[in-house]
């Protein structure tokens, strides 16, 4: 796991692929139902995830991902609504969004009046269609941002069809020939949304097999990997 430290009474972790009881191409930490995976041992591994972290898996709360830019309240146990975001205010809740090369975001109220988090699933459709701004907009407040282990500008080459929205969204920076920077364009999403404190990952998904899934490095069938957190 890489932790993050959140400003404020929280527990913050982005997941690798390493430590769980998943084999194949799901070896070996895989968090999602979804991939074809068995489901007891996505559970399994939900359950290390979750106890590693200190957090309770019967009270995990997450979303049925949808590239959206739909941010939900995280319920304690409540799985698969849809959406790209959860947040919460409750003490013990934890919220978990998955990736495999789309950009897991953690968002953290930092002025202490009131605690609370959201994480959120951004690729690229959900980046251009507002999902880091509803992600901060959740909270209010001053917020606290970390961006993690996603598909970096090294390895994610696009046609000119989102090459071109992304020029004209973020400025010709946010490409570097035919690569598209996703943790850039997150960046200046947070920026735009008025977070000043962010934190960068910067571990390319794809460059990383023993460390991380990559859907554009290995297809399908795949696992996939996350960011937990909870107000503790």
């Amino acid at each position: 796991m890489i932790r993050w430290a959140a400003p404020g009474p929280y527990e913050v972790v982005f997941s690798t692929r390493v430590g769980g009881v998943s084999d194949g191409p799901y070896a070996s930490l895989n968090l999602g139902r979804k991939t074809g995976d068995a489901v007891e041992r996505v559970d399994e591994n939900r359950a290390i995830l979750c106890e590693r972290a200190g957090a309770d898996v019967d009270k995990l709360a997450m979303n049925r991902q949808t590239h959206s830019a739909r941010v939900n309240r995280g319920e304690a146990g409540v799985l698969g609504g849809a959406g790209d975001g959860l947040w919460t205010d409750e003490s013990g809740v934890p919220l978990l969004a998955v990736t495999a090369d789309c950009v897991p975001i953690a968002l953290a109220c930092s002025n202490g009046d009131r605690p609370a988090l959201c994480v959120l699933h951004a690729g690229r459709i959900g980046i251009l269609g507002g999902i880091v701004e509803a992600g901060v907009a959740s909270l209010g407040g001053a917020v606290a941002a970390a961006i993690g282990p996603a598909i970096g500008p090294c390895c994610y080459e696009v046609g000119e069809e989102v090459a071109a929205p992304y020029r004209t969204r973020f400025g010709a920076a946010v490409m570097r020939g035919r690569k598209l920077d996703l943790w850039r364009a997150v960046e200046l999403s947070l920026l735009q949304a008025g977070v000043r404190s962010i934190e960068r990952v910067d571990l390319c998904t794809a460059c990383s097999p023993n460390l991380f899934f990559s859907h554009r490095r290995d297809g399908k069938p795949r696992g996939v990997q996350g960011v937990l957190a909870y107000v503790a």
